[in-house]
This record gives C-alpha cells, sequence and structure tokens, in this order.
C-alpha cells in the first residue's frame, strides 16, 4: 500500500499539494485552505510523524484521527482522552498545521500505521482517495445522520465520506458599531446600502473611533478569506442557477465586476493601507473583538472567538451588486467529511467507528464537538449555539438562495490562488484598470491553465 500511495501521486506532489486535482487542495482534496481554519496555524496536539498509532487496547483496535481543522485541535485532544478514559481504546489525534493537509495526509498514509479516520472533502478528494476509503454506506455512523446533503460518492454510488459538520461564511458585522454610526442593520440590504454604510463610517473613522472593514491581508493566514471564500461569489453566480457537478474546464469571470466592488470597498474603506496587505501582520479577529473595525470578512467558525466580545455579532451576505440580491443568503456548504481507512485492520475500522458514533451520540462529547465545529448533522448531537449559522438558518427560512461552495472547484487550488495573491497585490499597490486586468486574467485564464495543468 506505501508503495502503490507514493508511486501514484509522485506527479502530482511535484506540481502542487499533492492531491491537488480539479478542485483539490488542503483537504484531502479540498479547496477550503481548511476551510474553517482560523487565522494562525494551530500546533499539532501531536506530531504529524506520530502516525505510528498507539497500540490497540486488549482485545479491540485503536483509533488514529488525523485532524483537518487545527483551531479545534485542543478539544478533540479532549475528546479522544475522555473516549480512552471511558472504553480503554486508545485514540490518537494527530492536528495538520494549516496548510498542509494534503501533504500530511500522503505521508501519514504512507506509513506502517496509517490514519483510521480522515478528510476528504470534496469531489477530488474522492477521486485520489477513494480506493482508501471504506464504503459507510448503511454503516453505523451514516445511519445517525439527519440529512445526506454533505455526503460524498463515488461514479459506483460508494459512500466514500460523510460531513461531520458545515458551516457559513460571508460578512461577519458588529450591529452596535453601525448604530453608533447613526445607522441600522435595515439599511444593509444590497451593495448599495453596504457601501454607503461603510464609507460613511470610513469618512468618519477619526471622530466615531473606529473604522468599517477589519484588515484585509494577503499573507498565506489571511489571503483564503479573499481568494477562496470572496471569490465563490464569482463562481456562485456564474453557475447561474445550474449548480457544477464537476469542475469547468473554463470560467468565463462573468461577475468579476461584481467581485470587485465588495473587493474594493474592503480595502479601500478599512483600518489599514491596501499597499500594506502584502506581507500582513494585521490581526483582523483582533480588529473586530476589540470594536476597530464594525465588518469582519469571515465564517461561521469565528463565532466562539468573537461572541465574548461581540455579543451581538451577526453575519450578511456578500453583497456586491448583482440584480435581485436583496433575496441572498449566506455561503453555505462543508468541506469536513469523514473518511474510514478501508486498508486498516477490520479491528481498527471498528474501533473507529464505535468512536465515531459516540462522538455525535454521547450528549457531552457532542456537546463540546458541536462548541468547537458549530454544528453537526446527526441526529442525536448537540444542538448548535452558533450565532453565525442561526444566521444562515433564517436567511433561508426567509427564502433568501443558499450560495453554495463553488469555490470548492478551484483546480489545482494552491497554485491557483497563489497567481490570485500575486495579482491582487499587484492592484492593491496600485488600484488601475490596467492591474485589475491581471487580477481577471489570473481569475480566468488562470483557471483553465490550473485545470490544464491537472488534466492534460
Amino acid at each position: 500500500m506505501k508503495k502503490k500511495i507514493v508511486s501514484t501521486m509522485l506527479c502530482a506532489a511535484m506540481i502542487t499539494t499533492m492531491l491537488a486535482g480539479c478542485g483539490g487542495s488542503d483537504n484531502g482534496g479540498s479547496a477550503a485552505d481548511n476551510a474553517g481554519s482560523t487565522e494562525e496555524a494551530a500546533p499539532a496536539g501531536d506530531s504529524a510523524d506520530a502516525g505510528e498509532a498507539a497500540a490497540p487496547a486488549a482485545g479491540g483496535g485503536s483509533v488514529y484521527w488525523l485532524n483537518f481543522k487545527p483551531e479545534s485541535d485542543e478539544v478533540l485532544q479532549d475528546i479522544a482522552a475522555t473516549y480512552t478514559a471511558q472504553t480503554g481504546v486508545e485514540v490518537k489525534v494527530v492536528t495538520a498545521a494549516s496548510g498542509t493537509y494534503s501533504t500530511t495526509l500522503l505521508s501519514e498514509m504512507d506509513k506502517s500505521a496509517p490514519p483510521t479516520l480522515f478528510v476528504i472533502g470534496n469531489q477530488a478528494g474522492v477521486k485520489d482517495w477513494k480506493d482508501y476509503a471504506l464504503d459507510l454506506t448503511g454503516t453505523a455512523i451514516a445511519n445517525e445522520l439527519n440529512t445526506d446533503a454533505y455526503n460524498l460518492y463515488d461514479e459506483t454510488g460508494k459512500l466514500v465520506s460523510i460531513g461531520y459538520c458545515y458551516e457559513c461564511y460571508g460578512i461577519i458585522v458588529n450591529p452596535d458599531l453601525i448604530e453608533k454610526a447613526g445607522h441600522t442593520m435595515d439599511e444593509i440590504k444590497n451593495f448599495d446600502g453596504l457601501k454607503a454604510v461603510a464609507e460613511d463610517i470610513h469618512s468618519r473613522a477619526g471622530e466615531l473611533g473606529f473604522d468599517a472593514f477589519s484588515s484585509s491581508d494577503m499573507d498565506d493566514s489571511s489571503s483564503w478569506r479573499f481568494t477562496g471564500h470572496m471569490a465563490n461569489l464569482e463562481y456562485y453566480y456564474e453557475q447561474e442557477g445550474t449548480p457544477w457537478t464537476e469542475c469547468p474546464p473554463t470560467i468565463t469571470g462573468k461577475y468579476l465586476d461584481n467581485f470587485k466592488n465588495l473587493y474594493d470597498l474592503c480595502i479601500n474603506n478599512s483600518l489599514t493601507d491596501p499597499k500594506e496587505l502584502a506581507t500582513g501582520g494585521h490581526d483582523a479577529e483582533n480588529e473586530f473583538k476589540t470594536g476597530q473595525a464594525a465588518f469582519f470578512i469571515n465564517g461561521s467558525w469565528e463565532y466562539e472567538a468573537v461572541k465574548g466580545d461581540v455579543p451581538n455579532a451577526t453575519m450578511i451576505p456578500y453583497y456586491c451588486g448583482v440584480a435581485g440580491e436583496e433575496k441572498a443568503g449566506l455561503n453555505c456548504g462543508t468541506e469536513n467529511c469523514w473518511a474510514i481507512n478501508s486498508k486498516a485492520s477490520a479491528e481498527d475500522q471498528q474501533a473507529t467507528m464505535d468512536f465515531m458514533v459516540w462522538c455525535v451520540t454521547d450528549p457531552d462529547a457532542s456537546r463540546k464537538l458541536v462548541d468547537t465545529f458549530g454544528v453537526m448533522p446527526y441526529k442525536s448531537a448537540a444542538e448548535s449555539t452558533n450565532g453565525f449559522l442561526a444566521a444562515a438558518d433564517k436567511y433561508t427560512a426567509d427564502g433568501c438562495y443558499v450560495m453554495n461552495w463553488a469555490t470548492n472547484f478551484q483546480p489545482n487550488v494552491d497554485s491557483y490562488r497563489a497567481t490570485l495573491v500575486s495579482a491582487l497585490n499587484q492592484y492593491n499597490a496600485d488600484q488601475s484598470d490596467a492591474n485589475w486586468e491581471i487580477v481577471r486574467t489570473a481569475f480566468v485564464d488562470g483557471w483553465a491553465n490550473e485545470y490544464n495543468a491537472v488534466n492534460n
């Protein structure tokens, strides 16, 4: 098995992040730059070279979970210790640092005791890892699901991986600062309303003591918020009502002007001069938490971090000037999907299955996991207390459309996004029409180039 992985993936490893196919990235084929990861890489609860999983408890197997979400490491270490204390079954959690999941997974799978539980986050991941995924159809963990919406299947109908949480992203807002500036949330129902409020706040930042947007850094800890998440608005609208089911070989960039509307608003009505964004070093989360900015581009995973300081924080859609966007909702989806290693021993597979079921049915365990993940789509899991996910649900209940994660299809994702970052940095330094055309080229021509690099 070890030699097979290396030989079949060596070329991909030389080109990109090992698993980057159409839509592939750091999620065992996910394109979310550790979607749901915080802006800083969290330290692993155990070193990534600890792939030699702990010895099985007497009479049974053991569990080795290669975790995708750095910000959840501390909770998962506690969960693992609790389960071991209760059952005697050894559970090892190794957390890949932000931006390294693909390389870590490839390395760990080539060891004598590889992960028994890992992430396959989208169809590119399915293509790369389906042979290493147990069919979960009809299994105990699949029977605990309350929706099939976040499951991934291969071309034969095999259930390769199942969602263990889902998330949303958009524009996080501090309504108290909006009111302090003399506005109300009711004014922000489309791009024109958002623009009017943001530009007014920015123009009076010195007087108010806060600005409109937190910093939009382009270093690795932050750029994914724009090259991955905000880019989704262009891809979503380009689908024009017919969601992609596979990576298109080309895109038109038809809605790039809408992306530009929102991007320009963020960088030009912010605490930080656009020319200072390339190198990073600004803490956008802290700027929002400490009341220095009213708007913060991010996702539902930030709720726990900000709710103590901004208890009324909510989330609004990516308003960008598209016709009818008054009925827009949030960007909802997941790249967090569990897979069980089909190459593991039967004892380890069963131990892993039992652990997964316990995670989503035990009241205390599921409470801790829901609090770190936001929500878990399982019948017996604790209810979510995440206010941003509640906002997503309200938009849907009010008849607004959900923006699906079309960004998952970004081809050869790390290379594609690196090109976008370079282009955006050039534009940030000099917001000329010529430099915006470089951004357009990176979006559109870059997509075709990376698609061809992977598929031809």
